[in-house]
């Protein structure tokens, strides 16, 4: 199994988050669900340690989080800097 790495988040040190899947490939159906959520609601979710958490390889490739990551985007939010769980590509 991959070791998570948890960071800081800070928008200095960390690279810029790149989806994986395109935002037409997202299922609209999750996504309105998401959408019912607060911000707060979602950031809590992907929070490291969170089974869900924001994982993302180390050039910010997300792994895990997108269609969370999409509706913060959407909201006018800066995921960038939002703590994550690096997942070193083996």
């Amino acid at each position: 199994m991959s070791e998570l790495r948890p960071t800081q988040g800070s928008p200095v040190s960390e690279p810029p988050l790149k989806p994986l899947h395109s935002d037409i490939s997202l299922s609209q159906a999750k996504l309105g669900q998401l959408d019912k959520l607060t911000n707060q609601e979602i950031m809590d979710s992907l929070k490291p340690g969170q089974p869900g958490s924001l994982k993302v390889r180390p050039d910010g490739m997300i792994v895990d989080g997108h269609h969370r990551i999409k509706i913060l985007r959407d909201r006018g939010l800066d995921v960038d800097s939002l703590p994550r769980e690096v997942i070193p590509k083996n």
